[in-house]
């Protein structure tokens, strides 16, 4: 055999032994791009997206979930936190805020200055507690009856803890400036367990004051908002706000800082804070805050509707399903810094019936629109 001969075959089998090699490093690739393009399917995102966002969820965003991708794309991973550095940064200085769904409403002309997701049914937590004390209030009950918590009171649905515990009797007044001052649980439910008929009366009479008030969207099932049955929309919050504004009392307890209460035989008071870090602010800063209530569980986020005057006007901010800490304090700051810098009142007029009309362009809703 010549030497040419020779160095033919061991080409020839060389080629045959490196063939596999090279077509699996060829294909290498190709399944790694089908398993992630699989996943992306599988879960709704594209190849851009940092992180997933269900428009239509009805629970928080799961940190795990959200992260997920990042660790696999070895890149860093996303805090949730980083949604209370949002800038709001916007073309043609239009008001944006980070909050899911959200409202910013004049209260007189009604005109929706700025809306996100409107209609969109969602848990609204403890805000539900500002219906709590629009019923308990309506049934006009004597505020300095004794009230007590009981084991009725206790939460077994989320396990959250409380300073109350059962057998502590208080007035009806202090349970109302715990439940909405501090967003006290076992408060907000003994309010509930003492009222006339009960726990159940209690919630019938919350969805009929909901129905009156044209919150068509609106469903409660307990005076806490611990579960996420009790739903509403950032427009009929927005009634509802407008609405509780009308009680002299929530007005007063809601925006109140702080609250020391003498509880059985301690020898110190208890000291509860507002939940809303704006008002215990307030009385050294610029906010002029009329009525507030914050609101918290996984399913609903961060919740937070306030009434406020801002540049001279009165406005209805709802702010619901935030993810980070302090998003809604952020969201509501970037209105207000939008409305000093931005906002111009639309013109009005009064009609021969003496109502407001808008001559202005504008999204307006009215606050009583199907209202009894």
């Amino acid at each position: 055999m010549s030497f040419f001969t020779q160095c033919f075959k061991v080409l020839l089998m060389s080629s045959i032994a490196f063939a596999p090699m090279s077509q699996a490093v060829a294909k290498s690739p190709s399944k790694k791009q089908t398993a992630s393009a699989s996943t992306q399917k599988k879960s709704g995102t594209s190849a851009a997206s940092k992180y997933r966002v269900n428009a239509s969820k009805t629970k928080s965003m799961r940190t795990v979930k959200m992260h997920a991708p990042a660790r696999k794309a070895g890149k860093a991973v996303i805090d949730a936190e980083m949604f209370d550095s949002f800038a709001g940064k916007s073309s043609n200085s239009n008001l944006a805020i980070a909050s899911t769904k959200a409202l910013v409403m004049n209260q007189n002309t009604h005109e929706i200055i700025y809306s996100k997701n409107l209609d969109t049914p969602t848990p609204i937590a403890s805000v539900t507690k500002l219906m709590t004390a629009m019923v308990v209030l309506d049934a006009k009950l004597n505020l300095n009856d004794e009230v007590s918590i009981t084991e009725m009171d206790v939460d077994y649905l989320k396990g959250t803890s409380s300073r109350l515990p059962v057998g502590t009797t208080m007035t009806r007044e202090d349970m109302l400036n715990l439940a909405l001052i501090a967003s006290e649980n076992r408060a907000a439910s003994a309010l509930a367990t003492n009222y006339p008929g009960g726990k159940t009366r209690f919630i019938q009479d919350m969805n009929a004051k909901a129905a009156s008030l044209g919150m068509m969207n609106t469903h409660f099932e307990d005076s806490t908002g611990l579960t996420s049955n009790n739903v509403s929309t950032a427009m009929d919050l927005a009634k509802m706000v407008h609405a509780a504004y009308q009680y002299p009392l929530i007005r007063q307890i809601t925006t109140t800082s702080d609250y020391d209460l003498n509880v059985g035989s301690r020898r110190q008071p208890l000291h509860f804070h507002n939940t809303n870090a704006l008002v215990r602010e307030s009385s050294n800063s610029s906010w002029e805050i009329g009525l507030s209530k914050t609101g918290y569980i996984s399913e609903a986020g961060r919740c937070l509707v306030m009434q406020a005057t801002i540049a001279g006007e009165p406005l209805i901010m709802v702010l619901l399903d935030s993810v980070g800490k302090l998003t809604r304090i952020g969201d509501a700051r970037r209105i207000k810094k939008w409305m000093e810098h931005n906002y111009t009142p639309l013109t009005t007029s009064q009609n021969g019936n003496g109502d407001i009309v808008l001559t202005g362009l504008s999204m307006s809703k009215s606050l009583n629109d199907n209202a009894n």
